[in-house]
């Protein structure tokens, strides 16, 4: 696959990886995996992902940021050009690189666990925390964001609860940890969150987590 899809006003501005910040203390956690977020298109997975990473003092990866970062566009174009079936090869191969590498945390595209070949990369590799928030609260968060392919319908807010329909029973196969992400801020969520993974003891079976306080 070409690197680089075009050279014009259409490049992102990548702020893909962030270094980890090793100005302030850092929280550990019971195992040694990496940490992968998968969610819906809004659930917050950039957001925390990026909190995440400070307070671990982890390197963080956006899937979505890097690959836009590597073919020099942004997503949308990507699928002007290549199609979703362009950029679910794309994904896929970018998902194997960052699955292999150790101590980070990687926020997902939201459709990238629709291929069984990544959900196997995803659950065996790391521990998967599914960022859960109902259709509603996903379509108030993303309803101004003009870089959502697969929401340019007629009917956005009706294509993102079929959307949501389709991919959670995937979201719920491949992820260890479910976390709803509620309305608190991000300082709280972070919180609250990071707690829960300190309890997690990775073992193969699927822990349910709920948002509260």
């Amino acid at each position: 696959m070409n690197e680089s899809l075009l050279s014009s006003a259409d490049k992102p501005q990548s702020d893909t990886v962030d270094e980890p910040d090793m100005a302030q203390p850092l929280v550990c956690l019971p195992f040694q995996q990496s940490i992968y977020l998968v969610g819906m298109m809004g659930a917050g997975k950039t957001t925390i992902g990026r909190a995440l990473a400070r307070k671990l003092g982890w390197q963080f990866v956006d899937l979505d940021h890097e690959l836009e970062s590597r073919c020099g566009v942004r997503v949308s174009i990507i699928f002007d050009i290549e199609g979703e079936q362009g950029f679910r090869l794309r994904e896929s191969a970018l998902l194997d690189e960052y699955t292999r590498q150790p101590g980070i945390v990687l926020a997902t595209g939201g459709g990238a666990v629709l291929a069984a070949e990544n959900r196997q990369h995803l659950h065996e590799r790391g521990v998967v925390v599914y960022l859960r928030a109902n259709a509603d609260e996903l379509f108030r968060r993303v309803a101004r964001d003009r870089n959502r392919p697969l929401l340019q319908t007629d009917n956005p807010r009706q294509r993102l609860k079929e959307l949501l329909e389709q991919r959670e029973p995937l979201y719920d196969e491949v992820a260890h940890l479910a976390f709803d992400t509620g309305s608190l801020p991000i300082t709280q969520t972070t919180r609250i969150l990071l707690q829960r993974l300190q309890d997690y003891t990775a073992s193969p079976a699927h822990q349910d987590s709920e948002q509260s306080d």
